[in-house]
């Protein structure tokens, strides 16, 4: 008996420490889970706040305590700390300040759908890009854009400098080589006769200056000869008279002053005359064979020179206006990479080819021991670098808008600002800039047409008439004095998606707005979006544009 009621009171012993052991193990998985909730304030010994020494017996009650009172700790603990610094390694959130640019995030945002905000960083889901944070101070400067440095290096933000240098004019055409017509000799018929002896039989065959061409029997210039002959051999008074009236005649029959000089001299009368090249170059045509005859005028030889040669190169139309006549050239061929050759523009040919759309230029180049010949290709620079220095920025950094060119300004402290510029010449990738900017100011080469659809947005508010001093921020409203009313936009248009926060409307231009016709999206009006308008319909709707570049409906409803 007394056996059995010693196992009875050992087994009741085992049980109780059973279930103590039991308890401190689901104390324990208690507590930890506590302490690990999100939002939970962590002591510096890193326990949960509130937590004591924990017991087999206590543990479930006081672990309770500490997870019951986490959440709301932190909910007051991020109302009342807007505008705290984050907590280092934490992520940050709306209404934390900026370790990078020590500036209070208010919210991030895309810029091409400006109207959606989100209270923490992350990729948008609307472009593949990072999003951009808005500053509480975003407003300060009117125009203007702040940016992290975090998330220039996102977006690839690039900058350079306004330099001074000089503008590489150079303009590379294409050309082809022609004859310089402006050097050009005809040697023709003077009289009538026959041909003896050809010295030049084939076409493009060089000839020098004095060299024999053909010598020709001339038959009419016989009875001018023996007239003037005689004459000569006549005495008296009056015969140096007679003398020079007969060498006359022998010119107005078409003899040369050298031809008559050399009947002189010989005294007899010169049937066959011998007519040589009066310049150096080739046969450029040929028209005579031994054995014809000739009329008087007849077209022999036709000479081309080869001490210059034109180079025609055709020019882009829009770069004609830049071309000067005289202007210095140079040009080279693909036979003959090696040499460059100097010349002038000649001419600028009024004559645009329909197809190419380009000017002929005519260049004039020197052509030393006649290496360039009619027909070969030749990559002509018609413009030669500039001497005058001119503030320059990189092309790529001037935005067209159509009525005005801009350039994105980079401010310090990762600001950025929109810069009307007037533009001038550009080449070589680099483009005048005559006004707008100073020497050594830095302009957004990558990324600029991002940052001025943000900047446009921000001023859209200040250009049509709203107050500067307007809230940033929602409930702001009662901290501010009231500003003037807000223009009020109305357009129709039809709904391409709609939901409780935001309608997608294609609508057509807005002249008040300044919009021209798209697909944007308009945040819900204060009431609530009407639940008659559904995806499809077309409606008649009224909104404004906020100081944060927001379009914010007024009122929408179903056109019938």
């Amino acid at each position: 008996m007394k056996t059995n009621t010693t196992k009875t009171a050992a087994l009741a012993v085992l049980a109780a420490l059973a279930v103590g052991y039991a308890g401190y193990r689901w104390g324990l998985v208690q507590g930890h889970g506590a302490a690990g909730a999100p939002g939970a304030t962590m002591a510096p010994g890193g326990a949960a706040a509130g937590s004591g020494p924990t017991t087999a017996r206590g543990s479930a009650g006081e672990a309770a305590g500490p997870a019951a009172t986490a959440a709301p700790q932190a909910a007051s603990g991020t109302a009342s700390g807007a505008g705290s610094a984050a907590a280092p390694g934490a992520p940050l959130k709306a209404g934390d300040v900026d370790p990078a640019t020590g500036r209070r995030v208010l919210y991030w945002h895309d810029p091409m759908v400006p109207g959606k905000r989100f209270d923490r960083p992350g990729k948008s889901p609307f472009m593949d890009m990072q999003l951009v944070p808005v500053y509480a101070d975003a407003d300060a400067d009117s125009g203007t854009v702040g940016i992290s440095p975090r998330v220039q290096q996102n977006l690839g933000v690039r900058t350079a400098q306004a330099v001074l240098g000089t503008l590489d004019r150079s303009l590379e055409v294409p050309g082809a080589i022609a004859w310089n017509e402006r050097d050009v000799a005809v040697v023709t018929a003077r009289t009538g006769g026959f041909v003896e002896r050809l010295h030049v039989r084939a076409p493009l065959e060089p000839v020098t200056r004095g060299q024999p061409l053909v010598e020709i029997y001339a038959p009419e210039w016989v009875a001018a000869q023996e007239e003037f002959l005689a004459v000569r051999r006549m005495q008296g008074a009056g015969t140096g008279a007679l003398a020079d009236a007969a060498r006359q005649r022998m010119l107005l029959a078409g003899m040369t002053d050298e031809q008559v000089r050399a009947v002189e001299a010989a005294g007899s009368v010169q049937p066959r005359f011998t007519l040589r090249a009066p310049i150096a170059g080739v046969i450029g045509e040929l028209a005579v064979r031994e054995g014809m005859t000739l009329m008087p005028g007849a077209m022999l030889f036709r000479i081309n020179g080869l001490a210059s040669v034109w180079v025609n190169a055709e020019v882009p139309e829009a770069r004609a206006a830049l071309l000067r006549v005289g202007a210095p050239v140079r040009a080279s061929t693909p036979s003959l990479p090696e040499r460059v050759f100097k010349g002038r523009v000649a001419a600028v040919l009024p004559d645009v080819n329909p197809v190419t759309r380009t000017i002929k230029a005519r260049v004039e180049i020197a052509n030393p021991g006649g290496a360039l010949a009619p027909g070969m290709f030749a990559s002509v620079d018609l413009m030669p670098p500039g001497v005058a220095k001119r503030l320059l920025v990189p092309s790529e950094a001037v935005i067209p808008t159509g009525e005005r060119k801009l350039v994105i300004l980079a401010l310090d402290g990762g600001r950025f600002k929109p810069v009307p510029v007037q533009t001038g010449e550009e080449a070589g990738g680099m483009t005048e800039i005559r006004a707008g900017l100073s020497e050594g100011q830095k302009v957004v080469v990558s990324g600029q047409f991002l940052l001025d659809s943000e900047a446009s947005l921000r001023a859209s508010a200040e250009r049509m008439g709203d107050a500067p001093g307007a809230p940033a921020t929602p409930g702001a409203a009662d901290k501010t004095a009231a500003a003037p009313a807000t223009p009020v936009h109305r357009a129709e248009g039809v709904v391409v998606d709609i939901d409780a926060q935001s309608a997608l409307i294609r609508h057509g231009a807005i002249t008040t707005a300044g919009m021209g016709a798209m697909t944007m999206e308009f945040g819900a009006p204060s009431a609530g979006m009407p639940k008659n308008v559904k995806k499809g319909d077309p409606v008649a709707f009224a909104f404004t544009i906020t100081t944060q570049g927001e379009f914010r409906l007024q009122s929408i409803e179903v056109r019938k």
